[in-house]
């Protein structure tokens, strides 16, 4: 990455997002007519959250001529602590795509973590390292002789969704998020309106405002159909309309 104002801008941007989780980027997604995001690829050894700038690997089936460098390896060693490695093995289930040794040498790097539309092996490892590693499972077959790299730092698909090399990623328990780098600020703005939307939301709840009150999609939206704390929103119009 580059030594230009953007980059200069890149920690910051990513401390934005380390701030929200991923259904309130999803929601800002939504509002601009972009992709929501995906579930079924989730963390592999326990509770986990990354956010990073994508790091794009594409995976094809083994073909004919000699072997080359192991899958992945270039990935990481041009990615660095503000990376996501993004892996593209078409959601396949009968062969690993990500590895122990891989995550090793990622975590030496200060990778963040790795998004893998596949599964993974060496679970225990990952652990042992504490990097976080996203994918549909885990299977104890060898990439070797069964897989090679396509592709790295082009765009690939992650089920069903484009990633580019740069996009900022969000990963989490509830699924993964990407945000095309050009809409990164302007995604993040309104991602941080949602949470402080929500939060003040569950404070009513907690205050005792009635759900139906307080979570009322008009605020959820941000148009408005409530005040603040601890002052109930709007009555519903069905329910004006039953007192009648």
């Amino acid at each position: 990455m580059s030594n230009s104002p953007l980059s200069d801008r890149c920690p910051a941007l990513l401390d934005r997002y380390a701030a929200l989780d991923s259904a309130a980027v999803s929601d800002a997604l939504d509002q601009l007519g972009l992709p929501a995001g995906v579930g079924g690829i989730r963390p592999v050894w326990g509770p986990a959250a990354v956010v990073g700038f994508a790091v794009t690997v594409g995976l094809e089936p083994r073909g004919d001529g000699p072997a080359g460098a192991h899958i992945a390896t270039t990935a990481v060693e041009t990615a660095d602590d503000r990376s996501v490695i993004v892996v593209d093995n078409q959601g396949r289930t009968d062969v690993s795509c990500w590895g122990g040794i891989l995550s090793l040498g990622a975590a030496r790097r200060g990778v963040r973590g790795v998004v893998a539309d596949g599964v993974c092996r060496d679970v225990a490892e990952a652990r042992e390292l504490a990097f976080p590693v996203f994918s549909r499972g885990a299977i104890p077959a060898t990439a070797r002789g069964r897989l090679q790299q396509r592709s790295t730092g082009e765009p690939v698909e992650v089920a069903g969704l484009t990633v580019e090399q740069g996009d900022v990623v969000v990963a989490d328990e509830t699924g993964i998020v990407v945000v095309p780098r050009g809409r990164a600020e302007e995604v993040a703005e309104i991602a941080a309106g949602i949470a402080a939307r929500e939060r003040v939301i569950a404070e009513e709840v907690r205050a005792g405002v009635a759900l139906s009150r307080a979570m009322h999609d008009g605020r959820l939206a941000g148009g408005g159909g409530g005040g603040a704390v601890g002052r109930p929103a709007a009555e519903p119009a069905v329910a004006k309309e039953s007192a009648r």
